[in-house]
């Protein structure tokens, strides 16, 4: 059979690899194998950790908990800014690990909620989701995806019954930073997003990085879009500090404030990530702090509302009044 016979299209993100047999796919973690197309990753972890449910970051889920995180190696994107770089572009052979024993690890973890698939990008652990979520699911567990939403629409549909929280990366507003600092696109990411919306918990993080992604006509119209899905999200504004391949200066604090101002104008629930004192949930009716986060967390909620004016505060898992460290 001729070379050419066993070429492949990887469909399982829009990036849509064609393959020689042999080759693998630019996230690193899927192949062709005369001429299908199966992940290189599948049973192999680059790392897992019991982290608090805030790190993902998801402040409205189940705020103060933990849950236990896994990650495989390979990323569908080339983010010259990544902060994981290590594990997400390059393979490496992972620590051996089956959907069963992962379902049996999250649920062993007292202190877990569930499982979270995080650290490099899960999308491309599609097989490994697949067959774990429901394991989860079924000992009462949450699955958690955080993700930079480049999937393609067949297989995000497929994942979507069995996943209750996501954070998804919009890394930008913009297609030609999309095209130049990632390469890939800004479409495949909003259509994620839109599908998600209103069907499992959504947050979304934009790592600002200052004189690239951080104009005040590109923050308002990305705070102007989330605000039209017409559903509860809460948005974090993180500091980008230099990684890998780019060497651009720390974002400063005055930077990100000016773009905690222009979110708030459009969106309730927003947040400053990777710096101090941007963590604090405030009822949007009255103002009140009712959860803090630093240096401890405090939930001042009752019963999902805030106890000085009544308001219904968003999120899944907010009843429960507590304090704890993060």
């Amino acid at each position: 059979m001729s070379e050419k016979s066993y070429m492949a299209s990887c469909l399982l993100c829009p990036q849509h690899c064609q393959l020689r047999h042999g080759q693998a796919g630019r996230c690193q973690a899927r192949e062709n194998r005369e001429g299908e197309v199966v992940s290189r990753t599948y049973g192999e972890a680059a790392a897992w950790n019991i982290d608090p449910i805030e790190k993902k970051p998801l402040y409205h889920f189940y705020p103060g908990s933990w849950i236990f995180s896994v990650g495989g190696f390979g990323c569908n994107l080339s983010c010259s800014f990544c902060q994981n770089y290590e594990i997400s572009q390059q393979h490496q052979v992972g620590r051996k690990v089956t959907p069963a024993e992962l379902g049996k690890l999250a649920g062993r973890e007292q202190e877990s909620i569930g499982l979270c698939f995080t650290y490099s990008e899960p999308s491309v652990w599609f097989e490994m989701i697949r067959d774990t979520a429901p394991l989860v699911r079924a000992q009462g567990g949450q699955v958690v995806l955080v993700s930079n939403g480049t999937i393609s629409p067949h297989f995000l549909e497929e994942l979507i019954p069995w996943l209750d929280a996501v954070n998804i990366d919009i890394k930008a507003f913009s297609e030609e930073f999309y095209q130049h600092y990632c390469g890939s696109k800004l479409a495949w990411v909003l259509d994620s997003v839109e599908r998600l919306a209103g069907r499992v918990h959504l947050e979304v993080t934009t790592l600002v990085i200052q004189g690239v992604n951080d104009d005040p006509q590109e923050i308002t119209e990305l705070a102007r879009w989330l605000r039209q899905l017409n559903v509860p999200l809460a948005w974090h504004l993180s500091a980008y500090h230099p990684a890998y391949r780019l060497a651009v200066p720390p974002t400063e604090r005055k930077t990100l404030e000016r773009a905690w101002d222009i979110a708030k104008e459009y969106l309730p629930y927003v947040y400053l990530g990777n710096v101090r004192g941007g963590s604090t949930t405030f009822c949007p009716q009255c103002g009140a702090a009712v959860i803090e986060r630093e240096p401890v967390l405090v939930n001042r909620l009752d019963q999902g509302c805030c106890p000085k004016c009544g308001e219904g505060i968003f999120g899944v898992g907010m009843r429960k009044i507590t304090t704890s460290t993060l």
